[in-house]
């Protein structure tokens, strides 16, 4: 099975699927589409106007609540990359745009269902497969149908990257995005610029106090990452804008962040102060339903003869979506590799048939426990 999965992997890879690019997406789409129908999933589109569309893939009877497996096709990498870097594989290496983050994990899916349904019997517990197209991006257009999937489900299993060494993310950092607009008033910075109210200066002020809300002793970072103001040199500026990015392991502090910035008040006389945004992640936190699904992950790891770690990371998936909403979920259940979002992105391929194998020992055990 694992050479039709390395086959399945190295065509996914060598098709550019930017977040952005509604047609290379759509065309990853049909193919994957294709691979999961061949071993008996029954696959529906959600369309989209100006994304790729989403895939949601069913298998078995949907009489009790069916285990959730989830993912994204889409990549950071623009059109064109896999023509400079198509997939190869040497020493056991396998690389190429997307490999890691998280088109092994797509590949990983489907061997592990196939196996499961190569058993010859039904399946344990009726699955849901759903595959986004703009998770890179925040997913703004798969949210709701993301969390409308997770509704009532007994786990969701996300098969992103593991962390490195192949612990699984038990926590995962909040996300949050927010706009705020200094608005000042214009004048000639030469003849009368006591006339005018400098929206820079103002936003100097409201980047001091904001930089301080990051607490590192709570993982919690708050951080300045665009600023843009002025018109012209001999104009004082009338507007300025930036942009946060927060990120937190708790509800608890990013309802914190979330208040602070809400609450900032102008400095200078004459100014004010527009936000707009909000926490677009909730953070994916170690609950006990969580904590039970990873206790179940290491007692079939075990059964594999691997030893299964868990851990944290400050980036954020759709399992926060999900986990948020109280349903069992676990991240993290990908291939063994390095490097997402980066050149030298990679997948150990020896990691693939056990991390496959704990996949689907993981369904099974799920479907057994009361």
């Amino acid at each position: 099975m694992l050479p039709e999965g390395l086959d399945f992997l190295e065509h996914m890879v060598n098709l550019d699927s930017p977040s952005f690019d509604k047609e290379h997406v759509d065309h990853l789409g049909d193919y994957v589409g294709r691979y999961f129908a061949d071993i008996g999933g029954v696959v529906t589109r959600t369309e989209e106007t100006h994304r790729g569309d989403h895939l949601t893939i069913r298998f078995g009877n949907a009489s009790v609540p069916p285990i959730m497996l989830l993912g994204h096709m889409d990549t950071v990498w623009p059109a064109g990359e896999t023509a400079k870097r198509p997939y190869r594989v040497e020493d056991g290496i396998a690389s190429g745009p997307g490999v890691f983050d998280m088109k092994a994990g797509i590949a990983m899916m489907w061997m592990a269902l196939r196996a499961l349904l190569d058993r010859g019997t039904e399946l344990p517990a009726p699955v849901q497969v759903l595959l986004t197209s703009n998770e890179e991006v925040g997913s703004p257009v798969s949210r709701e149908l993301v969390r409308e999937t997770a509704r009532g489900r007994s786990a969701v299993l996300v098969l992103e990257p593991s962390l490195p060494g192949g612990a699984l993310k038990t926590i995962r950092n909040g996300m949050g995005r927010f706009t705020i607009t200094a608005v000042g008033r214009a004048a000639h910075s030469g003849v009368d610029p006591a006339a005018g109210v400098n929206a820079i200066e103002e936003m100097a002020h409201q980047i001091a106090r904001i930089q301080r809300l990051g607490d590192p002793a709570k993982n919690t970072t708050v951080s300045v990452t665009v600023v843009q103001g002025g018109s012209r040199p001999n104009v004082i500026p009338a507007e300025c804008t930036l942009q946060v990015d927060a990120r937190t392991p708790t509800h608890e502090e990013a309802d914190r962040i979330t208040r602070a910035i809400r609450s900032l008040d102008p400095v200078l006389p004459g100014s004010k102060i527009e936000v707009e945004g909000q926490f677009r992640r909730p953070p994916l936190e170690r609950t006990p339903q969580n904590a039970r699904l990873f206790a179940l992950a290491r007692e079939v790891a075990l059964e594999l003869g691997h030893e299964l770690g868990e851990g944290a990371t400050g980036g954020a998936s759709d399992g926060n979506l999900t986990s948020a909403m109280g349903v069992p979920t676990l991240d993290g259940l990908g291939p063994v590799g390095h490097g997402a979002h980066q050149l030298d992105e990679h997948v150990e391929v020896y990691s693939l048939p056990w991390r496959t194998a704990l996949v689907a020992g993981l369904i099974l055990r799920i479907a057994e426990s009361p």
